[in-house]
């Protein structure tokens, strides 16, 4: 399952920079934007200004990352109405998401409240910030979203949430992941569930639940959410070591842990996870079952939202400021924050 270790020599000194893997050259997917995306992101940032309460710089620093370029990239087909649902959920996400990991907000909590906004968005009522963002833009999505993608949506943020609680609680509890462990956990600590469901929506179809259990679906999904969570890991590696707390967050920590594995050796190893992971996209793409015409049709749409996710979500995580990637590739590590 694994690649083969090359680098297993931890040097006695700490390195000052690293070289990021080749991650586009192994993403072979065309990439789209959504036409309606400078439109719809002006939209999504005056709601988020509206909505979310916060002030600057804080504001500045989620209005800069461009959530609605992110969508536009992600659901390059969806017209304006669903594409700001999108953009609008991106924000909250990514909000929601620093506030339970900084313990701005008690992550069970928001858990509880954010669900029973989405189970009933109209009455119920709260006076917690994250779910009254849930209520605003899963209003929106249900005027369109057929049950069964609902119910996905819903699903995917409780092991969202589940996940988010756990890794809390193995934190406080200076509880380590091995690399099996932490695979398991990111799969839903990273959020990409409900975003999948998002595919549906914007497209207006829903997928019967036999053809979403199949085990060729899930593992198309497996790998799309592997390749995109790992390759945020790996762009993301350099700001999450400068705060401490990389192992909790990041595959590159793991495996330096796991696999004994010096900075650069990991990052290479976690690159070729990557690669990986298409192949293992594309070759579940080559043995998908056929049920009729009309389900072959929405599985196809399905899949290649899966695939525009892959690609879009690297592009945007390569150009995003949040990441700050380098042009040429080469990382100079930050220092570490004073704890």
């Amino acid at each position: 399952m694994f690649p083969t270790v090359t680098h297993t020599t931890t040097p006695d000194y700490e390195p000052s920079q690293f070289i990021l893997p080749d991650l586009i050259n192994d993403c072979h997917y065309p990439l789209r934007k959504n036409p309606h995306c400078y439109a719809v992101s002006r939209i999504s940032d005056q709601w988020l200004t509206d909505v979310a309460h916060l002030v600057e710089p804080e504001i500045r620093e989620y209005l800069d990352m461009d959530t609605g370029g992110y969508a536009a990239v992600c659901y390059p087909d969806a017209d304006a109405f669903h594409l700001r649902v999108c953009a609008e959920f991106f924000n909250w996400i990514f909000i929601i998401d620093d506030w339970m990991e900084y313990g701005i907000i008690d992550a069970r909590e928001a858990h509880e409240s954010c669900i029973l906004a989405f189970r009933d968005p109209i009455n119920f009522d709260t006076e917690q910030l994250g779910a009254k963002m849930c209520k605003s833009f899963f209003g929106r999505f249900k005027e369109t979203a057929g049950p069964g993608c609902t119910e996905r949506f819903i699903h995917g943020h409780e092991l969202f949430f589940a996940a988010v609680v756990k890794q809390v609680d193995d934190r406080a509890k200076g509880n380590m992941y091995n690399l099996e462990s932490y695979i398991v956990q990111r799969r839903d600590v990273v959020g990409l569930k409900p975003c999948f469901a998002l595919i549906e929506f914007v497209a207006r179809i829903n997928l019967p639940d036999e053809v979403m259990s199949h085990p060729v679906i899930m593992a198309l999904e497996e790998a799309a959410n592997d390749n995109i969570s790992w390759s945020n890991d790996i762009l993301s590696y350099n700001k999450e070591q400068s705060r401490g707390d990389a192992h909790w967050h990041n595959l590159v920590a793991v495996l330096m842990h796991d696999r004994g594995l010096d900075l650069q050796g990991a990052m290479d190893y976690a690159g070729q996870m990557c690669k990986d992971a298409i192949q293992r996209f594309e070759f579940n793409r080559t043995i998908l079952p056929s049920w009729d015409e009309e389900v072959d049709r929405q599985v196809a749409i399905y899949v290649e939202g899966l695939q525009n996710w892959i690609v879009g979500s690297l592009c945007w995580h390569l150009n995003s400021p949040r990441y700050a990637v380098a042009p040429d590739q080469i990382v100079k590590l930050l220092p570490r924050r004073p704890l």
